[in-house]
């Protein structure tokens, strides 16, 4: 079986993020740098070997004070720890459309086994004759696990942030 190649095109792609606020809302940010790559068996993505990294200093919530707080040391301290990074052990097919994305996650320093929700969105060749593929990936970490422990304790009971980080990514690829 032959080798295949795919780069991320990131001018089509995006990583985001949700986390509870105050008990009541949510606020999602998002990462503007980010690479990945996919070596598959031909096309078969079961065979994908999959590699990504996000440049944290990239972290954007559309609040520039609150950005540079997740960039301090009470989150993710960007001087000590710069990139996040996924490796893929296994893409696991359900259906025709639904897989499951195994992998390792590493941010903070930390790396925890991680299990997203991959929904392929299909294959198709662009105007210029390039075959392009695209997913949607889905999942939850908790932040905690990698170290990101600052909260605040609200006067009516609660915290300030969940613990629950929500995942949404939706990534295209160009074959090469």
């Amino acid at each position: 079986m032959a080798t295949t190649n795919w780069a991320l095109d990131a001018a089509h792609s995006e990583l985001q993020f949700k986390v509870k606020h105050m008990m009541i809302s949510h606020v999602t940010g998002s990462f503007g740098k980010f690479e990945a790559t996919v070596t598959t068996e031909e096309s078969d993505f079961t065979t994908a070997k999959i590699s990504f990294s996000a440049d944290v200093d990239s972290i954007n919530t559309n609040n520039e004070q609150r950005d540079g707080h997740l960039k301090s040391p009470d989150f993710f301290d960007t001087a000590s720890f710069p990139k996040l990074t996924f490796e893929g052990t296994q893409m696991e097919k359900i259906n025709d459309e639904d897989y499951k994305l195994h992998g390792n996650l590493t941010m903070h320093g930390a790396t925890h086994p991680v299990v997203l929700n991959a929904t392929y969105g299909g294959t198709s060749k662009d105007p210029w004759g390039m075959t392009r593929c695209g997913f949607g990936l889905e999942g939850k970490i908790s932040r905690k696990d990698f170290g990101l422990v600052w909260n605040a304790a609200l006067e009516t009971g609660g915290v300030a942030l969940g613990d629950e980080v929500k995942i949404q990514a939706n990534v295209e690829f160009v074959k090469g």
